[in-house]
């Protein structure tokens, strides 16, 4: 199975941008779309239409911000999915919730999360908020786990160590890059979550985010940020993990897990 992760940065915008191609070419058996940007009133109207796959939206309360989608291959529809939640539905997750931010798959053998972390603001307006949703998307795979297998996937907004960005030294205590953010990515390997790149791939430096400012991208000072977590016990079945990170349209790149 491969299943792809990709902050679009506006689904309307990247459809201009040769999203239908990048389907095509990569033909994943799951996509995870984050930061769609787009209201549950508008999708209709918008023909977001893609052969092959049947897509489940999960649009902020606030236009044009946040949201979530996935779009699935529709021979999984019939034999493996059982079931789709939109948001954590735990005591204290609404004002997550209301910003679409997290989608649950029940498959047969193993859960999928499509999450959007919250970005801690510049001026780490936000780094509390951001807090309190990584321990409860946690507490919520944590419940999840006791039934079947957890996959985590999406833009977590957290470089986690120095070697996932490109200039750590200066962006010491910056967002994405704090103490306290870093502690809750720790606080998901240390539960029993591995981070599927740095498995597979070891100390190899790779970035899934770069700044549209600067020229950034061009001259690759990136950042990791956009991940594959799964439970300890999926170790035995991962294949490949990696970042596409030649596929452009958005200041993300997509990121790929194959099980």
């Amino acid at each position: 199975m491969k299943i792809l992760s990709w902050n679009v940065n506006g689904i309307r915008a990247i459809v201009k941008k040769g999203f239908t191609d990048f389907l095509e070419n990569q033909k994943p058996d799951i996509l995870c779309l984050q930061e769609i940007k787009i209201a549950e009133k508008d999708i209709e109207g918008a023909n977001l239409v893609f052969p092959g796959y049947k897509t489940y939206w999960n649009s902020a309360k606030r236009p044009g911000y946040s949201g979530t989608a996935f779009l699935i291959k529709e021979y999984l529809l019939k034999n493996e999915l059982i079931k789709i939640e939109n948001g954590l539905s735990l005591k204290g997750s609404e004002k997550f919730d209301t910003e679409g931010r997290v989608q649950i798959i029940e498959f047969k053998n193993f859960y999928l999360l499509n999450a959007y972390f919250p970005n801690s603001q510049a001026d780490l307006a936000r780094l509390d908020f951001k807090t309190e949703f990584n321990n409860l998307i946690l507490k919520k795979a944590k419940l999840l786990e006791k039934k079947k297998v957890v996959i985590i996937t999406g833009d977590y907004n957290v470089a986690h160590r120095e070697i996932d960005l490109a200039r750590p030294k200066a962006n010491m205590g910056a967002a994405g890059f704090t103490i306290e953010e870093r502690d809750s990515f720790t606080k998901f390997i240390n539960s029993g979550f591995i981070d599927t790149f740095r498995e597979l791939n070891g100390e190899k430096v790779q970035y899934s985010w770069w700044s549209f400012r600067a020229a950034a991208r061009l001259r690759n000072v990136g950042w990791r940020i956009d991940y594959f977590c799964v439970s300890v016990k999926l170790k035995k079945s991962l294949k490949k993990a990696y970042i596409l990170d030649e596929v452009m349209g958005s200041d993300h790149a997509p990121v790929g897990l194959e099980i």
